[in-house]
């Protein structure tokens, strides 16, 4: 990691979850880092998230859809993590038009910027497996069929494309991860907007019973933050990731009655109730989840280094001392 020392960082949506984790992670190894984030209450960006790094960092609030300000932000930079976009299922569904100016047009702002004003950037792109949508086959190999369900899936695959064509087309250097349901500490807990993992964690220490739509045996696989970070580094030095799509993974998937009857463990408190999914989230619902994660592995040697359990047990510890800046 050695890559980063005195180098040039842009992060887009520098002060949410993975963004921010990131950022104080590439300040460690000596990278000169830019967050860039809009601070709009839904998008999950705390300035908390980067706290004790305030004078190692530089915060730019800004919005990706600004396309002047982001072709200013963009010159110079020897790396652009590309992290902002909307997450929220729901809201994409309800409010499609926003999701596309985020998770499309914004999109082509930046690469556009990058193309006129610095093509030598290596951009990371912060893909999804939503994009698969309900899997016809288990694991879920990165030539499995893209079939999004619902709208944020779909403006997600076009940003992935955009990315992959101006690789093809200018020879912009991007790589696409396709991230899977990633936790950890500084998530966003005080709605599903991010994860529904965060949910539950909030449910727990609010003394309140954790909800599980369906019959609970959907099965899904789970990133701590770390874990997800460390994919991108290694993505970001290596050539050979230029152009390319990764799926990240975990090879502990695990029935969401199985991570519930665990995070009560780990908690050492609490209850979950098996509710019937609401109709709004059930049609867009993906049964059963988990992905291949081979071609990360033989490509860079990655592999989750944290278990789900340990993975847990960090992110309960960290909010025991710091929720009141999550609410």
């Amino acid at each position: 990691m050695s890559g980063f020392k005195g180098k040039k960082v842009i992060i887009t949506g520098g002060l949410g979850f993975i963004g921010s984790t990131l950022a104080m992670k590439i300040v460690d190894l000596g990278g000169r880092v830019v967050v860039v984030d809009s601070l709009i209450p839904e998008y999950g960006g705390n300035l908390f998230n980067v706290k004790g790094y305030e004078g190692r960092l530089k915060v730019n609030i800004a919005d990706v859809r600004d396309a002047f300000g982001m072709s200013h932000l963009i010159r110079g930079e020897d790396f652009l993590f590309n992290l902002a976009g909307q997450t929220s299922h729901i809201d994409s569904m309800e409010n499609p038009y926003t999701d596309l100016d985020i998770n499309c047009r914004a999109q082509l702002f930046i690469l556009e910027a990058c193309r006129r004003f610095n093509p030598g950037i290596k951009v990371i792109y912060a893909g999804t497996r939503q994009v698969y949508g309900k899997p016809d086959m288990l694991p879920v190999r990165e030539d499995h069929p893209i079939r999004p369900v619902d709208v944020n899936g779909i403006h997600k695959m076009a940003g992935e494309w955009y990315h992959r064509l101006y690789y093809q087309v200018y020879g912009i250097r991007t790589s696409s991860l396709r991230l899977t349901n990633t936790y950890g500490p500084r998530m966003r807990i005080k709605d599903a907007r991010q994860t529904f993992l965060g949910v539950w964690i909030r449910m727990l220490m609010e003394g309140k019973p954790i909800e599980i739509w369906g019959d609970g045996l959907q099965i899904r696989d789970f990133n701590y933050v770390d874990d997800a970070v460390s994919a991108m580094l290694m993505a970001a030095l290596s050539e050979r990731a230029d152009g390319k799509v990764y799926n990240l993974g975990s090879p502990e998937p695990v029935s969401l009655k199985a991570l519930a009857e665990m995070m009560v463990r780990i908690f050492k408190g609490g209850e979950f109730r098996i509710l019937p999914f609401p109709g709004k989230r059930k049609a867009i619902d993906i049964g059963d989840y988990y992905a291949n994660f081979n071609k990360i592995s033989a490509d860079f040697h990655w592999t989750p280094q944290v278990g789900l359990k340990e993975g847990l047990s960090r992110t309960f510890d960290y909010y025991r001392r710091h929720i009141e800046h999550y609410l």
